[in-house]
């Protein structure tokens, strides 16, 4: 009879690095072949998930490249830390990791949030980033374009509200219970299969470490705020790498239509749009999203784009 092996033994060497004072968790597996001739990879979760969101990914993908995984600052088994948190200061902390541990240019691999922090560090540190590959890439400033101006002083109201310590605090503590994070996500997966048991450990389990409702509190208040994410519409036209865009078709979260909008900002992006799969192809769908990628990253050696 197979044994299930766990899932913190699928995600290859994990260790602990310390950045700008705070612990930073991360993993990686060096490729099984000729390492030194490959292109890196560097996967970046999306909001509220981790290192372990890749567990379906890790391995296959270092067949051929050695790829590290980060725990973004506030997430997973990196410190809950009270930051002023941004999309610019997750890019700083990939880009310095970069600096700390690769020293050769890179394909960034990122779901959701995990796909806007490629973006931005590709355009903000375009020697680190040879390509980018994001799955449901958000626009948040395509929220605040769709509110008419007359009702965002209002709009800005309510958040504010939402976002006091004496609303906040309860909220977390609903929403990170395993049965409420099972139904978040019924909402992300299109696949009941793949909303396991693990899956559900996987997240439930860093918003029980020390500090994480009032990391979660800091990163609300972030993410409400109008200067916490660069604009996919000014970034776009500005990248220079190939990009390839993964889309599922029955992402509830992020509008799959965006897909085609984004394209006609860079004539490199290449979309990829994936029949009954949700806002995480990489874990619904891993086998063709692993193979996906393998083959984009081949396609664009040959084409000499990476």
């Amino acid at each position: 009879m197979a044994i299930a092996v766990h899932w913190q033994e699928r995600v290859g060497n994990q260790r602990d690095w310390v950045w700008r004072g705070w612990q930073i968790r991360y993993t990686y597996i060096r490729a099984s072949q000729n390492h030194q001739k490959t292109t890196p990879l560097i996967l970046l979760h999306g909001f509220g998930a981790s290192i372990g969101h890749w567990r379906h990914n890790l391995e296959a993908l270092s067949e051929h490249h050695t790829v590290y995984a980060l725990d973004m600052l506030g997430f997973g088994g990196s410190e809950k830390a009270p930051a002023n948190y941004s999309i610019e200061l997750w890019v700083e902390q990939v880009y310095e990791f970069w600096q700390a541990f690769i020293r050769q240019p890179v394909v960034l691999v990122g779901n959701s949030n995990g796909s806007l922090v490629s973006l931005a560090a590709a355009a903000a540190h375009p020697d680190m980033v040879k390509g980018i590959v994001m799955m449901s890439l958000p626009d948040p400033s395509l929220e605040q374009e769709a509110i008419p101006p007359i009702l965002r002083p209002l709009v800005k109201t309510i958040k504010n509200i939402v976002a006091s310590p004496l609303v906040l605090k309860p909220v977390f503590y609903f929403v990170r219970q395993p049965s409420v994070l099972r139904r978040w996500a019924s909402l992300a997966y299109a696949n009941p299969e793949a909303i396991t048991d693990e899956l559900i450990d996987i997240l439930a389990g860093p918003p029980q470490d020390r500090g994480s409702a009032r990391a979660f509190s800091a990163l609300f208040k972030a993410a409400i705020a109008i200067n916490f994410s660069p604009s996919v519409k000014a970034l776009l036209p500005n990248i220079k790498i190939p990009m390839l865009l993964i889309w599922g078709q029955k992402d509830r979260f992020v509008p799959p239509i965006l897909a085609s909008r984004f394209a006609q900002y860079n004539e490199r992006l290449q979309i990829l749009n994936l029949e009954d799969v949700g806002h995480c192809p990489h874990d619904e769908c891993p086998e063709q999203v692993n193979q996906a990628i393998l083959n984009w990253i081949d396609q664009s050696l040959q084409d000499g784009g990476i």
